[in-house]
């Protein structure tokens, strides 16, 4: 029974050896992929300039307003 199961364990890795190459030519598929880097689409919101500077002079006025000292009360 070893010796069945020896040269079953052997000739399972002849066949994985004989066809891993298949296994790794069948992935190389050659797809045709082109990137156009240059659209005029900016996309979402957030690849506008503009939101980049209102947001960021909301986030100034609320620390502005949340840092300042109170005069008033003294």
């Amino acid at each position: 029974m070893k010796q069945i199961c020896k040269n079953l364990a052997v000739m399972l890795t002849l066949l994985a050896a004989i066809f891993s190459p298949l296994l790794v030519l069948a992935q190389t598929g050659g797809a045709d992929i082109t990137v156009d880097i240059n659209k005029t689409d900016n996309g979402a919101w957030y690849n506008q300039p503009w939101v980049w500077i209102v947001g960021t002079a909301v986030f100034i006025l609320l620390l502005v307003a949340l840092l300042r000292n109170d005069r008033s009360a003294e």
